[in-house]
């Protein structure tokens, strides 16, 4: 499956902003999905992931409560809405997909075989 992430951008702190992440070359409810985000000097880290079913969303506590990852079907789309951001938020974000990846491991990114190119997100003050 192929992966392609948008959305990114520069916003103010508090402001919003919603990632897309579009899957062709395969069937994608077959594959949880997930959101991974890099900083500059950082370690990739895990940020949202949603099952194959789109029942359980999992998030990090750094951004739950503000960030909503859901997903579409029919547009084979994944989407990662954004609100409150804080300037530690800034970094691209990866989009990922995997068909083996089991709920207690939903977090961990060699989990998913299937990774987009990444998205910038930079948050000002």
């Amino acid at each position: 499956v192929q992966l392609q992430a948008s959305g990114g951008g520069l916003v103010q702190a508090g402001g919003s902003l919603r990632l897309s992440c579009s899957a062709s070359g395969g069937t994608f409810r077959n594959y949880a999905v997930a959101w991974f985000r890099q900083a500059p000097g950082k370690e990739r880290e895990f940020v949202a992931a949603l099952s194959r079913s789109g029942s359980y969303p999992s998030y990090s506590a750094s951004v739950k409560g503000r960030f909503t990852i859901s997903r579409d079907y029919v547009q084979n789309t994944v989407y990662l809405q954004m609100n409150s951001l804080k300037l530690e938020d800034s970094a691209d974000y990866y989009c990922a997909a995997g068909r083996s990846v089991i709920s207690s491991s939903i977090a961990r990114s060699d989990m998913y075989a299937y990774w987009g190119q990444g998205t910038q997100v930079t948050v000002s003050s």
